[in-house]
């Protein structure tokens, strides 16, 4: 597996074990845009979030769906046996290169967050190293 756009935004085939929270992103969405949710009860990403977002989240052409001003960044972040507890925020090609030749299998969180509102998503989880 890259660590390619395809990859992060889900469109590359034949990913192993992948679970995509696209349904859950859509009906979040929904009930902000029909008053339901109000937008600071989706707004709230952790500092932490928005501060790997702002310095080494992947650049997306999607507007984010709640402010709709800002393009959303991508934030990966990897937890699996020998790694960090609170999980290792993967900022480039090479690190994600050097996780998924571990013999160890791990799982990658890709978040989507906006630096402006704080609004945040888990997109997807794949699984990574194992090989």
């Amino acid at each position: 597996m890259s660590f390619s756009v395809g990859t992060i935004r889900g469109t590359d085939g034949g990913a192993r074990g992948i679970v995509d929270h696209r349904l859950a992103r859509r009906m979040l969405i929904n009930e902000v845009k029909r008053g339901r949710l109000r937008e600071e009860a989706v707004c709230d990403a952790h500092p932490e979030l928005i501060r790997a977002a702002r310095n080494v989240g992947t650049q997306t052409s999607t507007v984010c769906p709640i402010c709709e001003e800002t393009e959303l960044k991508l934030v990966t972040y990897v937890f699996g046996h020998g790694l960090q507890a609170q999980g290792h925020c993967v900022s480039t090609a090479e690190q994600m290169r050097r996780i998924e030749a571990r013999s160890t299998e791990a799982s990658a969180y890709v978040v989507e967050a906006c630096v402006e509102c704080r609004w945040n998503h888990l997109l997807r989880i794949l699984p990574v190293g194992g090989t």
